[in-house]
């Protein structure tokens, strides 16, 4: 405990404050967080990361936690070289940089706009002197090409190589084409020339921080074959450029091409063949890309080769610096990117599960609100079958006297709610079927309310629908609650009968009209 507070007490207030915040999130003691932090340059994310996921060599992660450049390896040189080192500095202060900038060559595409056709008409004369003029000056020139080199002029000679006939091209193709040229001139080979423009080139090794290696050639040139045979084609440049962890782009241009000879212009290319070593400065601007090196003119290959790495030893390190910057760069924003997928698939889960508690306390309050509806409309049916009921109750005929010979004798056998197992009733002859129904359904009424008071009339919008139907036994038939069938034509002078009652699917389907087509309904007078 003593030498953990002792450890703690060396520390700066930033580092006691990442170790207070390391420690309250792992609860590790102080002896093993410290160090622990110092392995992981006192970021406490790192440090979080490497006690929960176990602690490995992992350099991205480092070069997060330092979140700069790292400084460069260190250097044995003696004191001409430091003295060359010191001017060098000196001069690049006085001067304002070091190192020319590499222009981003974007090759210009003729663009042909139409004029007004009365412009075009007032100025028709003039063109036809220029078109002529122009032909004129082409034949001379073209008679001029013929003469010896010294007497030929020096602007027709430089016209001609740049007027050679070739059709200027997308920068794609155009690189299609010079690969395939070099490779019919030079046969097979394992150079990785870029198969792009020198603008993608360019930026491809910028975004990247990559060397690019820019050669331009001239095939009219008498020291561009030598060059390409002996120097560029040789064993040991062919495996230097194409070994990934040189990290060089390649990209060459035939002048006689309209992108070639713009990118010679930029870069100020005055002898052939040209290359020109590209590159990130970061000490002259991160965005910055500047020309390292300039190769011209023929060279042995341990010459071209040893100035290459001469010139990517120069700018190696500050490179490294800054990939490894822009490694953390991206790991900190993967890591926020994966922190903001994290708290949006969260959010998303939230917001589901309050849209299924919203429906949920929809559906119930529906549900609800169904339940209430249906229990107001029974209780409404049921309040006008009740007057419906009082109502027809006071309109039953009465029963006809012992002598009277016109009438039906009817033994219903009642259902067991009723509170009577056979009742024995006499109807006259021409009373309708439905007056049976009518006294099967005002039975249980009780008899005082028949001679008290009775309901004047039906209640208004209600169709009485009987919850029973009346059979004989045998044979078996059912008699439909007609209001135009006497029971004499239908039942006959006596008859043993049973009242049975209906299923709730065959008063549902009655409900809806399918068992009968209006004479089964009652409600009608007496």
């Amino acid at each position: 405990m003593a030498d953990a507070a002792d450890q703690e007490g060396q520390l700066s207030p930033s580092q006691q404050e990442a170790l207070l915040q390391y420690t309250q999130v792992t609860d590790q003691p102080v002896q093993d967080a410290i160090p622990l932090l110092q392995r992981s340059q006192w970021n406490v994310q790192i440090a979080i990361a490497k006690f929960f996921d176990g602690e490995g060599p992992d350099l991205v992660a480092e070069a997060m936690a330092a979140q700069d450049i790292p400084r460069m390896a260190a250097r044995h040189e003696n004191l001409q070289e430091s003295l060359m080192a010191s001017s060098e500095r000196s001069f690049g202060a006085r001067s304002g940089s070091r190192t020319d900038p590499a222009p981003r060559v974007v090759p210009q595409q003729p663009v042909t706009r139409r004029s007004p056709w009365l412009l075009g008409l007032l100025l028709s004369p003039f063109g036809w002197g220029w078109r002529a003029a122009t032909a004129l000056f082409r034949t001379v020139c073209y008679v001029l090409t013929f003469l010896p080199a010294p007497l030929r002029p020096r602007a027709i000679s430089s016209g001609r190589r740049r007027t050679s006939g070739r059709r200027m091209l997308m920068p794609r193709d155009t690189a299609a084409r010079f690969k395939r040229e070099f490779d019919e001139e030079y046969g097979p080979n394992e150079l990785p020339f870029f198969e792009g423009g020198l603008a993608q080139a360019h930026d491809l090794a910028k975004k990247d921080v990559k060397f690019l290696l820019v050669l331009l050639m001239s095939p009219e040139h008498d020291d561009t074959s030598s060059f390409v045979r002996d120097t560029l084609l040789s064993a040991e440049v062919t495996e230097f450029v194409k070994n990934p962890a040189n990290n060089m782009v390649l990209w060459g241009g035939n002048v006689l091409d309209s992108e070639a000879y713009q990118a010679a212009t930029e870069y100020s290319c005055t002898k052939f063949p040209f290359s020109a070593l590209v590159c990130v400065t970061p000490k002259e601007g991160s965005a910055r890309m500047g020309i390292v090196k300039r190769l011209v003119g023929p060279m042995p290959a341990a010459t071209y080769l040893s100035e290459l790495q001469g010139a990517m030893e120069r700018y190696g390190s500050d490179l490294e610096g800054v990939r490894a910057e822009r490694t953390a760069q991206e790991v900190s924003r993967s890591l926020r990117t994966e922190q903001d997928s994290a708290y949006e698939r969260s959010l998303a889960i939230d917001r589901e599960r309050a849209r299924e508690r919203r429906e949920a306390a929809a559906a119930a309050a529906e549900a609800e609100k169904r339940a209430r509806d249906k229990a107001q409309a029974e209780a409404l049916l049921a309040e006008k079958r009740r007057r419906w009921r009082a109502w027809r109750v006071g309109r039953i005929r009465a029963e006809p006297e012992a002598d009277d010979k016109k009438v039906v004798r009817v033994a219903l056998k009642m259902p067991e709610e009723s509170g009577a197992e056979r009742v024995v009733r006499r109807f006259p002859q021409e009373a309708p079927v439905e007056e049976l129904y009518a006294f099967v359904e005002c039975y249980g009424m009780a008899r005082e309310m028949l001679d008290a008071s009775t309901t004047a009339s039906p209640p208004a919008d209600y169709e009485h629908e009987y919850g029973f139907r009346i059979a004989s036994t045998l044979p078996r038939v059912v008699f439909e609650p007609s209001t135009t069938v006497t029971m004499g034509d239908s039942i006959g002078r006596s008859s043993n009968l049973i009242v049975e009652k209906r299923t709730t699917a065959e008063l549902e389907s009655a409900e809806k009209g399918e068992d009968g087509d209006g004479e089964r309904r009652g409600g009608g007078a007496a």
